[in-house]
């Protein structure tokens, strides 16, 4: 049963449903728009037991990246600017760049590895990604770890 303690990262689009009906569900009762579990599990479409079967299992990427590093690789094109930008863009979302490796250019394609320190300033991290993703001349982008 080891194997019950592995933590994934995934797309939104790759969870089930009723996971993020959970995870809203839980921003619900946080908030104080919904005052109990079954008025959560109502507004939300769900049931009480899917909500307590699921609710220690599934949170927003960003409610505990405080105070943490992220590396992630991302592939992109061999522009001039194109770094520029994506850096850039993680100064926007007030995150610390810790460390920058750049391969040689292969086929006028770049593969780098970022480490990035999320602090309490830091705006919504997955934001970041899905900004950083759809960068004209950026391929692919993924979160390697998490510390």
């Amino acid at each position: 049963m080891a194997d019950d303690n592995k933590y994934y990262v995934l797309k939104k689009k790759a969870v089930p449903e009723v996971l993020l009906k959970v995870v809203e569900a839980k921003r619900l009762i946080e908030t104080g728009k919904a005052m109990s579990v079954q008025e959560a599990a109502d507004i939300t479409g769900i049931s009480r037991s899917s909500f307590y079967k699921y609710k220690d299992d599934i949170f927003p990427f960003h409610d505990d990246a405080r105070g943490k590093t992220i590396t992630f690789v991302l592939q992109m094109d061999d522009e001039p600017g194109l770094l520029s930008g994506v850096l850039k863009l993680i100064a926007e979302f007030n995150a610390n760049i810790l460390t920058i490796h750049q391969t040689i250019p292969v086929n006028s394609m770049a593969t780098l590895t970022i480490s990035i320190e999320v602090g309490p300033n830091t705006k919504d991290v997955s934001e970041m990604i899905d900004a950083i993703e759809s960068k004209d001349g950026v391929h692919y982008i993924k979160i390697l770890a998490r510390e």
